[in-house]
């Protein structure tokens, strides 16, 4: 796990966000959860895994310094960014979710899931992982 006083490990960006290079495949998102400060690289790793189990043979990337998912290469479905107090979750169509995830964006879309310390919901998520992965993909 990097920290900021740390110079061997990622960069760690404004709000904890941690600096990775854009690439393809599972290594530079399990870079980027490894950075992920405290409690968040376990949200982090439980994301990857049920995504992972819930969509097997996904498709992953980090650009931006955020973490991608999809069914075919840039046609994502969801990404994840580290902010200081939370991990927040975007669902490129989430719009189409039931029940709709709580966060609006000002994209008409896209839906947010803000994850606190000890507040996610597996199931939930779960169930947004299965619907998002049958919708659309967004280029990005």
């Amino acid at each position: 796990m990097a920290n900021p006083g740390d110079t061997s490990g990622p960069k760690l960006l404004s709000g904890g966000n941690p600096q990775i290079a854009k690439g393809y495949g599972d290594e530079p998102v399990q870079a980027y959860i490894s950075a992920m400060p405290g409690w968040k690289s376990e949200i982090g790793r439980r994301i990857d895994e049920i995504v992972m189990q819930t969509v097997p043979g996904v498709r992953k990337a980090v650009k931006w310094n955020s973490p991608f998912y999809g069914n075919e290469d840039d046609l994502w479905f969801l990404s994840l960014h580290c902010f200081t107090k939370y991990v927040k979750v975007t669902f490129f169509r989430g719009d189409s979710l039931d029940p709709v995830p709580p966060s609006k964006s000002k994209h008409p879309e896209v839906r947010y899931l803000d994850i606190w310390e000890g507040q996610f919901d597996e199931a939930q998520f779960s169930d947004w992982v299965r619907q998002a992965s049958k919708l659309p993909g967004e280029k990005l």
